[in-house]
């Protein structure tokens, strides 16, 4: 893999329209199970160009399965009926985290899997020994090994209903375990599960394709289970997460943008903190737009983050970028993954003024103004909080391992640029910047 940086000549406005890509943790969840239809195509319409997705294929492929993805339309079909083996390659799995959700469909279709480990953003403990739980409870038999593998085998090739409890309310966790259920015998019924509209799309999804699940959009799913499921045309809904960062992106750039194709209800309490930071939002159907003058400074904020329909862990790290500029001190307060922190050392490199207290609230002194920097993207959505911090700043900064952007976000710089940001994508020993 050739690595690459993106460059960004901060100071410039964002001005324009555009439309945000689909959502990437629906995306994932949608292909795992297109795994368990043994006949005609699964298709997905509008599905990003991003690194996640595009592992999502390659374990695809690696299980059996014929994908055809058109980058210029962005549909995929997917033809699952040649799918023989149910282990998921560790070099895959391990850079990826949406591995997880083919734990599921797997032991539907071959009544097996063997998963070695799974990557993706390295933000905290994430365990999913409550996945395996559930599915033991329906029926399967998880073995664990000392070299970090899972083999689960389900035996008669059929999950078994039962009444599960998600002791966190983990959107992956209740994709995986309402999948099961949809092929269980009899009823199941699924306590604390996700609310997120990602989970929610994904059980329409389920539902388009013959399954019967109640309570969608409420923490307590009843799941009665079908004999097969049916290949469809499907198109997920936008993702929340991107229409969130270029919101906040035009709050610290200043300027004036509508994002259009979104669901406004998905944001509200995006919108709403927004708003106490002094930044103009005006809502009109399925658009937002975002206005800010960048001669006034920001206010400062609290915020601390919470499940939906809480403010979202995904976007506290460009929340964080935002603070660093404000007119006072914000406090943060992460309670879902305890290393969500890892973009402090980037901004303290560009001037922020940031302390961890000693009850891990993240305490942000807002500062004038950002200087440029060499820097590193930690993990998606800490890559994008220190990608907004760069266009604040009156120079040039170079982010490295833009992979982990890219993993999350469909060529970010030509959606910045398309606004009038200066964001360019280089190798990076093209940059004259020092090492710092």
């Amino acid at each position: 893999m050739v690595e690459v940086a993106l460059r960004i000549i901060g100071g410039k406005p964002l001005y324009g329209e555009l439309r945000v890509q689909r959502a990437k943790n629906s995306i994932l969840a949608m292909i795992a199970a297109s795994i368990v239809v043994d006949q005609g195509e699964t298709v997905l319409h509008d599905v990003p160009d991003i690194e996640d997705v595009e592992r999502a294929f390659e374990l695809l492929r690696a299980v059996g399965a014929r994908v055809r993805y058109d980058r210029l339309s962005k549909s995929v079909r997917i033809d699952a009926s040649t799918v023989n083996s149910g282990l998921l390659p560790e070099d895959i799995t391990s850079q990826f985290r949406g591995s997880v959700l083919f734990l599921a469909p797997l032991q539907i279709r071959l009544g097996y899997v063997e998963l070695p480990s799974s990557g993706g953003c390295d933000i905290g403990t994430r365990k999913i020994d409550f996945h395996h739980r559930g599915f033991a409870r329906l029926g399967a038999s998880v073995q664990h090994f000392d070299d970090g593998r899972t083999i689960i085998d389900l035996e008669g090739r059929r999950f078994r209903g039962a009444l599960l409890y998600l002791d966190y309310p983990s959107h992956t966790g209740t994709e995986n375990l309402m999948l099961a259920a949809t092929m269980a015998e009899g009823l199941t019924i699924l306590e604390n599960a996700s609310v997120e509209p990602e989970a929610v799309d994904f059980g329409n999804f389920l539902n388009a394709m013959g399954a019967d699940i109640r309570g969608l959009g409420t923490h307590t799913l009843f799941i009665h289970g079908a004999r097969a499921l049916q290949a469809i045309e499907y198109k997920p809904m936008p993702d929340r997460l991107v229409a969130g960062t270029i919101m906040m992106a035009t709050a610290i750039a200043g300027g004036d943008v509508s994002i259009h194709e979104v669901e406004p209800a998905h944001l509200r309490i995006v919108i709403a903190k927004l708003e106490q930071m002094g930044v103009g939002i005006t809502v009109e159907g399925k658009s937002i737009r975002i206005r800010r003058s960048r001669y006034r400074r920001l206010n400062p904020i609290n915020i601390q983050t919470h499940p939906y329909p809480g403010f979202p862990t995904d976007l506290q790290p460009c929340m964080a970028a935002l603070s660093t500029l404000a007119n006072g001190a914000s406090y943060i307060r992460e309670r879902i993954f305890e290393n969500r922190y890892d973009y402090v050392n980037a901004l303290l490199q560009m001037g922020a003024d940031i302390l961890i207290s000693q009850n891990n609230v993240c305490v942000i002194h807002g500062v004038e103004e950002l200087r440029p920097a060499r820097i590193a993207a930690e993990n998606i959505r800490s890559g994008a909080g220190v990608l907004l911090a760069s266009l604040a700043t009156a120079g040039e900064s170079v982010i490295e391992n833009v992979y982990q952007i890219d993993r999350g976000y469909e060529r970010i710089e030509e959606q910045l640029t398309q606004l009038g940001a200066d964001v360019t994508r280089i190798q990076p020993e093209l940059s004259p910047l020092p090492a710092l």
